[in-house]
């Protein structure tokens, strides 16, 4: 096995690519992805419709009519986190993301946590969005066909595991074909999402201001006050729901060496991310204002104090909202939802090959399709884990979406922090020789998201132990979402020990060393053992 070296910081233009085959170095595809299309593709991970449906009810519990204000404090975080990911990004171009950025900048055991951090958080989203799918599938067929029991089948277990297997085929088939099969697909489910979230927000507005809703409350400024939530915990809380709402903006970044090259100081994937955070603010928090002005916090019907439309609120608001339309809103979620799943198994199928081709897994995890160039096996192996771990939730957790998506916040703060805190100290050095701008954009702000967001994870994952964290589900007396957190992170600890005694190379620096952006000779390693085969 050859080592080659590129020498100093790369230039985001080249990335790592082949100039005659126009392939990457670990077998992806390049220039195929432009801002748009990586936009779009980054908006079907995020997944607007699917995300504020799950999202909203959680959030609405734990602090009421602050909520606008919970979902525009996620966004501040997620701001300061960006602004690492780009100077990162632009310094390291990897499909590796947070697990090549932490490794570099902290060393290889640290670099696999946020890498494992990052996989965890995309197969506990890709469980639950499945399982939104399912029950809009039958929620939008009893719609069509004027018979609301079919509806009910969704709590059939059995049915709801069997269909929700089916979704996750269908999704991995269509990212299995590669990037440009994924893309087209995306535009289309996009396009139609948005629209229709668009005129549902609108039309929740509306009825906000009809007499005949007494639910319903004229919004106020202190909904946007944070100061007013009643207490830390519930804060950190609410915080960790408001970032699952914006956590899948990164998959864009993942996609630095399948993007084209772009003509400014910003990489072509960097423009996307940082345009698709401030489309999500605006929509999201204008979103959130108008589901609580109508619904209210009431716990009647549509009221976001009914525990049982507390899953899937929009559920239980388009019929009153839409009227007849409502049939598009259940569409919209669920396209947006299969389109999700299809989008955010780009993620960690594309951590898991960085991983491999670096030596921190398994090196058939690295294996491209020939034809498609998709990571196929990483790709297989994301889905199977997500189905697996759906099926088992399903018969464990009386409210498996509640619960999934409070874990998931946690992994998501968790793998996000750890990221953004690379950002100061690998350019610690270099920062402070280019000036105030590079010291704030690179040190002084990355550092400041990923101190609160691991302040957030600590204080959630101690709170998420009490019995009556999330949806209530415990297992001898302990929550199941601080169960499904240390769980998952304690199975990453020891894949890990086991992965540094079976193949020790990347464990000891000699696969990705670690170093600072001043002295950085070997950012784009390459490793010559057949990648792609």
């Amino acid at each position: 096995m050859s080592v080659k070296y590129d020498q100093g910081v790369p230039d985001p233009a080249t990335r790592t690519l082949d100039s005659v085959t126009g392939i990457s170095k670990k077998g992806l595809p390049t220039g195929t992805v432009g801002v748009l299309g990586a936009l779009v593709i980054g908006i079907s991970t995020c997944a607007p419709a699917y995300t504020l449906t799950a999202a909203v009810g959680p959030a609405a519990s734990e602090v009421g009519y602050q909520t606008p204000a919970i979902f525009l404090m996620g966004f501040i975080p997620m701001l300061l986190v960006a602004l690492g990911y780009r100077a990162l990004n632009s310094a390291m171009p990897d499909s590796g993301t947070s697990f090549t950025w932490a490794t570099r900048a902290f060393g290889p055991w640290i670099g696999w946590m946020a890498g494992w951090g990052l996989i965890a958080a995309t197969v506990l989203v890709l469980s639950n969005l499945a399982g939104i799918a399912v029950e809009f599938l039958f929620q939008s067929i009893s719609i069509v066909v004027g018979d609301p029991s079919i509806a009910d089948l969704a709590a059939n277990k059995f049915i709801n595991i069997a269909v929700c297997l089916a979704f996750m085929a269908l999704a991995t088939l269509i990212s299995y074909r590669g990037m440009t099969s994924t893309k087209i697909f995306q535009y289309i489910t996009v396009i139609f999402q948005m629209a229709v979230m668009v005129w549902f927000v609108v039309a929740m507005f509306v009825g906000a201001g009809n007499p005949a809703n007494t639910q319903a409350k004229m919004p106020e400024l202190s909904w946007f006050n944070p100061f007013e939530v009643s207490s830390f915990s519930a804060f950190a809380a609410g915080i960790a729901v408001s970032i699952f709402v914006y956590w899948g903006w990164d998959t864009v970044l993942t996609m630095g060496e399948e993007t084209k090259p772009s003509k400014g100081r910003l990489s072509t994937e960097s423009k996307a991310a940082m345009i698709l955070v401030a489309i999500l603010v605006v929509l999201y928090v204008g979103t959130a204002t108008a589901t609580v002005a109508f619904a209210g916090l009431g716990d009647g019907p549509t009221g976001l104090g009914n525990p049982d439309i507390i899953e899937n609120v929009f559920a239980a608001l388009a019929h009153p909202v839409m009227g007849p339309a409502a049939i598009l809103l259940s569409l919209a979620i669920l396209v947006s939802a299969m389109a999700s799943i299809n989008s955010t198994a780009i993620s960690p199928a594309r951590t898991l090959l960085a991983m491999s081709h670096y030596g921190a897994l398994p090196a058939s995890l690295k294996k491209v399709h020939p034809k498609y160039k998709s990571p196929h096996v990483a790709l297989l192996l994301s889905s199977i884990v997500a189905s697996v771990f759906y099926a088992v939730m399903r018969f464990i957790s009386e409210d498996v979406l509640w619960d999934t998506i409070t874990a998931l916040g946690m992994m998501v703060c968790f793998y996000y922090g750890v990221t953004a805190l690379a950002s100061p100290w690998y350019f610690r050095k270099a920062a402070i020789r280019e000036g105030f701008g590079s010291i704030m954009m690179k040190i002084v702000l990355p550092g400041l998201g990923g101190i609160l967001l691991l302040i957030v994870f600590v204080k959630t994952t101690i709170d998420a132990m009490d019995p009556n964290a999330g949806s209530g589900s415990n297992i001898g007396g302990v929550g199941l979402v601080g169960i499904i957190g240390v769980t998952v992170l304690g199975l990453g600890v020891i894949l890990m020990f086991v992965q540094a005694r079976v193949a020790p190379d990347f464990f000891r620096g000699k696969r990705l060393t670690r170093t600072d952006a001043t002295n950085d000779t070997s950012a784009l390693q390459v490793f010559d053992d057949g990648l792609g085969s």
